[in-house]
């Protein structure tokens, strides 16, 4: 009674103080036009990035997954086996991603809270622990993490048990500093997101492979809002600095270019194998639906063979920054779909989310623990199948409830 007492509390005082989050309810697909709350409205927060949730091909071969293998998949693959299709999925991403293997996950964050403390934490065999029955787990890991990474990574750190050390966001210098005072532990471990899902601002990927190249460290990136977007081929933040193949771990999701759900780690066949029976987001669950599998498969298609949609991304991006900069307003330093509006206080970034919605337009405000305390921002993201006129109307209604709200 007193923990649920306690819960109660803790309610009441966001709610009087305006912090709790109204969450309106979406009657259509993500698309540039949504309707929301009985009403249509434009949609400028969506993940769905080249506007493939909803294609019509890969809803159709979602269609033919499910009336072939039904909704679900019995159990955990460990168990019941794998399904020809998440093996086709597999090789597919890996393809795509130009690596030996791949292993999905049911989500991305998933894919993240189970890799790392499996990677973290590599098992170590021996004449006396086998013969006991134990496994022994390496002791002597320290990790480096961006200060900006995504709550899954950060998930991740903390359930391998590992010491961590956070460097400042893309701040190279204090990442080499940190790092080289760790020079004695054989297992070292940079994580960092490719883009950074508040800010949209890009790893310097380069400098962070010459620091751990330096120090004996190995690489693990999420590539989830990269993926598909970046790079002249769209395979990635190192397909974008042309440094294919020389990241350790590749990490990934479905949910943002190719429109489904779900996660991947790509990487050399041992990785995977050894993930495939170390990763306890991948053994004690059921992976991704076989409709979704087969809805993926087709949108990876899609993604390799339209290359328009991440060429009308960039140049809707780009248009918003620069009309953005002659309002002057603070979008955190992006560079890429991810554009967000600073506002600062929590309450005014919620009254101006409120506001936009009003005038048809939906952007639910980031806040802490989100973003940290003071930096609440509306978070933007432009798709390839927004047009100018639908980006004109946000700049319009941005400047007038800036100037009404003074942020």
């Amino acid at each position: 009674m007193i923990f649920m007492q306690e819960i109660k509390k803790t309610l009441n005082w966001i709610k009087k103080h305006g912090l709790f989050p109204d969450t309106p309810v979406v009657y259509s697909p993500h698309a540039p036009e949504v309707v929301v709350n009985g009403k249509k409205v434009l949609m400028f927060a969506t993940n769905n990035y080249f506007d493939l949730m909803h294609d019509e091909r890969v809803v159709n071969a979602a269609i033919e997954g499910a009336k072939k293998w039904g909704i679900g998949n019995g159990s955990a693959r460990l168990l019941t086996g794998n399904l020809e299709i998440h093996q086709k999925l597999e090789d597919k991403i890996a393809n795509f991603k130009l690596r030996e293997a791949a292993i999905t996950f049911v989500s991305g964050y998933m894919a993240n809270s189970g890799s790392i403390p499996a990677i973290a934490n590599v098992l170590k065999p021996s004449i006396i622990t086998l013969a006991s029955g134990k496994i022994e787990k390496t002791k002597d890991t320290i990790i480096f993490s961006d200060e900006y990474n995504h709550a899954s990574a950060i998930a991740g750190i903390k359930l391998s048990g590992c010491p961590k050390e956070i460097y400042r966001h893309i701040d190279m210098a204090d990442l080499e500093d940190k790092i080289k005072r760790y020079s004695k532990l054989k297992r070292k471990i940079v994580i960092t997101d490719g883009v950074f899902s508040m800010d949209g601002d890009i790893a310097p990927l380069p400098d962070i492979l010459e620091i751990a190249k330096k120090y004996n460290a190995i690489v693990y990136l999420d590539d989830a809002h990269s993926t598909g977007i970046l790079g002249e081929h769209g395979r990635g933040l190192e397909d974008y600095y042309n440094v294919e193949g020389k990241v350790d771990i590749v990490m990934g999701t479905f949910t943002k270019a190719f429109g489904g759900v779900g996660g991947f780690v790509v990487g050399s066949k041992d990785l995977i194998d050894y993930l495939k029976i170390t990763a306890d987001s991948f053994i004690f669950t059921a992976p991704i639906s076989p409709p979704v599998v087969y809805g993926l498969i087709e949108a990876i298609d899609i993604v390799e063979k339209e290359s328009w949609r991440r060429q009308m991304i960039i140049e809707n991006s780009n248009y918003f920054r620069e009309k953005l900069i002659e309002m002057g307003i603070n979008f955190c330093n992006s560079q890429t779909q991810i554009i967000p509006i600073l506002v600062g206080n929590e309450k005014k970034a919620m009254e101006a989310s409120r506001l936009l919605l009003e005038r048809g337009i939906f952007i639910p405000a980031a806040r802490w623990p989100a973003v940290p305390r003071g930096m609440a921002r509306l978070r933007t993201t432009m798709t390839c199948a927004h047009t100018k006129e639908q980006i004109d109307y946000l700049l319009d209604n941005v400047k007038e409830i800036k100037n009404k709200l003074n942020f």
